[in-house]
């Protein structure tokens, strides 16, 4: 178990980290699913960021009950339904996309943290089911369509947020495959176009999600954007997105400061090799949280009020994850970094040059 981080320069205590994953675990349901607090819903994909959590903590076995949980709730057409309450699915929801592709990434953090081939091979299935499903919802011009209706239609927009996510899933999910000597051409054609869209084709998503601040860093954090434009893309929108002193707005035109956008923001920064940048940044929330290891959801300002009492696993996951990249907590951490996917080719899918 990891007790804590300590300032090197104060002695000072930087995030007791145990404490977080406890606070996730004493959330997390017998069956092994974790809703985003106590008797709140889950949702597939900040239930995985929650288990990566309770990896970074040390909590290996919780977290394989919650990939357990996974497996056993996934759909027979791959996907999950976007909303549980204690299990069961939320009546007339959907199927989204980037949360049914999330699990490529969790499977891939649990097996750096643990070097389980075992757990690789129980998980490859309901990987495989859910990719297969996710690249089922991409266009020819390589954007991924959000969400399947409970009808069966399937919703018209894109949004970069979570074409992002996908995109980093993807690239985890070829890893996997790699490690398991199994061969997904489709998956890899997929990837190129995806990212080929994020990098180059703006148009293609939503362009109403703008003001939420993970448009702006996600394709940095999950990788699509790498290089001078990441840097560019962060400097870019800085002053909109990020207070002095506290972290990253939700959105840009309200007053909320949000934990773990700034924790992610933090792994894009460090993902880039901004490592001095990234740390001032995680200096700023790492006293944002209750004496029972949950951090705030976030803050209003200027009135400095906690803007809601609820205690979310996924944001305590979240600052985890991001100490993790930061302090080399578990051989997980290496993960989001971009020099970690060095080897692996950034190729035009419409040229087949290799991009930088």
């Amino acid at each position: 178990m990891h007790e804590g981080i300590v300032s090197p320069k104060t002695r000072q205590p930087l995030i007791e980290v145990q404490t977080v994953g406890e606070y996730i675990r004493r959330v997390q349901r017998d069956d092994g699913e974790i809703p985003w607090s106590d008797g709140n819903m889950t949702d597939p994909w900040d239930h995985v960021e929650s288990a990566m959590g309770l990896t970074v903590a040390g909590f290996h076995e919780e977290a394989r009950e919650a990939y357990a949980w996974s497996s056993r709730n996934q759909l027979p057409d791959g996907s999950w339904w976007a909303a549980y309450w204690a299990g069961e699915p939320e009546n007339g929801t959907y199927k989204d996309a980037n949360m049914t592709a999330y699990v490529a990434v969790g499977v891939l953090h649990y097996f750096l943290c643990t070097g389980d081939h075992g757990f690789l091979r129980t998980m490859w299935p309901c990987l495989s089911r859910a990719m297969e499903f996710v690249i089922g919802l991409q266009r020819e011009t390589g954007e991924v369509r959000w969400a399947k209706r409970a009808d069966g239609s399937t919703a018209r927009r894109s949004l970069l947020t979570g074409s992002s996510s996908i995109y980093m899933s993807l690239t985890c999910a070829l890893k996997i495959a790699s490690l398991l000597d199994e061969k997904r051409p489709r998956w890899e054609i997929a990837r190129l176009k995806l990212g080929h869209a994020i990098r180059f084709r703006s148009d293609l998503f939503d362009r109403t999600k703008e003001r939420y601040s993970m448009d702006w860093y996600y394709p940095v954090l999950c990788g699509a954007i790498q290089g001078t434009a990441a840097g560019e893309r962060i400097a870019s929108g800085w002053e909109r997105y990020t207070v002095e002193g506290w972290g990253a707005l939700c959105v840009s035109d309200k007053p909320w400061v949000t934990m773990a956008e700034t924790s992610e923001l933090v792994m894009a920064l460090a993902a880039t090799g901004e490592l001095k940048t990234a740390e001032a940044l995680f200096d700023w929330i790492r006293d944002k949280r209750y004496d029972d290891g949950a951090y705030w959801t976030g803050v209003n300002l200027p009135d400095r009020e906690i803007y809601t009492q609820e205690k979310t696993t996924w944001t305590g996951a979240a600052v985890l994850l991001a100490a993790d990249m930061l302090y080399g907590l578990t051989p997980a951490g290496r993960l989001f970094s971009h020099d970690f996917w060095k080897p692996f080719p950034f190729v035009d899918a419409h040229t087949g040059k290799k991009l930088g």
